[in-house]
């Protein structure tokens, strides 16, 4: 092994391990769990990330919307996304046969499966799991945690989304793997939607912070829309949609939702491209 391949692997287990103290922590359970994670991550659940998926699912073959939808999440949290879409498509008459979270922190997993229970009605309940499973590795971590072989999981689901998690497969260089993986997972005609921070927007508070400290830290990297979306081209995916969107932080209270929500329609007229997030919704051929 080079030098150079032993810094490279040196600086990705250290990255692993913060990532891993970070995502265990007490703050990291307060920040991805839905009663305490802010007025802006609900908002945005109600409004532009429930539009998004509502698009998304509209593109499904006519045979799949009919039947009993099958839905996963990689790098779930504490499944505020999965929880607040599995309550809705219940309440608009859509049929989930099964939905699946997976996160590589098993106190997030825990704590999705506590929301669960306080959040979903018992019919939707026993139709969900949550599972251990890193965004990087996902078919094969999934296959250990279901005890099913990989191809018994080749085309098992309809549906596959990720917010504010594939940057960290960019940050570690293994976001074709992901991408390969989901596209592995869905069936033909499947559709995955991604969102993540993008990385021209120039005011995320991570950011501000760092800048504050006298030692700073190391952050993930940011990926470009461009970026997002080069995996899931290479996979074999067909884009739909690629764009920045979004001016609403997840952690945002009441009134800086409200101003937001005032103001997005003008800044996404003089700045689409420093939008919050990016999105790539992606469809896997038939």
């Amino acid at each position: 092994m080079t030098n150079n391949s032993r810094e490279d692997k040196a600086s990705a287990d250290r990255l692993q391990t913060e990532y891993f103290r970070e995502y265990t922590s007490p703050e990291a359970i307060s920040k991805y769990t839905r009663a305490t994670a802010g007025y802006g991550i609900g908002y945005l659940l109600d409004h532009d990330y429930k539009t998004v998926y509502l698009q998304a699912l509209d593109l499904l073959p006519p045979d799949v919307r009919e039947r009993s939808l099958r839905i996963l999440e990689f790098g779930c949290g504490g499944g505020m996304n999965l929880l607040h879409l599995m309550s809705f498509l219940r309440r608009q008459g859509v049929q989930i046969e099964r939905a699946i979270g997976t996160d590589f922190s098993p106190v997030l997993i825990e704590a999705a499966q506590r929301e669960a229970k306080n959040f979903l009605v018992p019919d939707d309940l026993k139709r969900l799991e949550f599972h251990p499973a890193k965004n990087e590795s996902l078919l094969t971590d999934l296959s250990v945690a279901l005890k099913r072989e990989k191809s018994h999981l080749q085309s098992a689901f309809d549906f596959i989304f990720g917010v504010n998690t594939i940057r960290y497969c960019h940050d570690g260089g293994n976001e074709l793997d992901c991408a390969k993986d989901i596209f592995e997972l869905l069936v033909p005609g499947g559709v995955c939607v991604v969102i993540d921070m993008n990385g021209r927007f120039p005011l995320f508070r991570s950011d501000l912070k760092n800048r504050l400290r006298s030692i700073k830290e190391e952050e993930c990297y940011v990926a470009s829309l461009e970026e997002y979306a080069e995996p899931f081209i290479k996979a074999g995916f067909s884009l739909v949609r690629k764009e920045h969107f979004c001016w609403i932080p997840h952690s945002s209270g009441r009134l800086l939702c409200g101003t937001m929500r005032v103001l997005s329609p003008v800044l996404s007229m003089l700045a689409p491209s420093r939008a919050m997030r990016a999105l790539v919704v992606a469809w896997k051929p038939v």
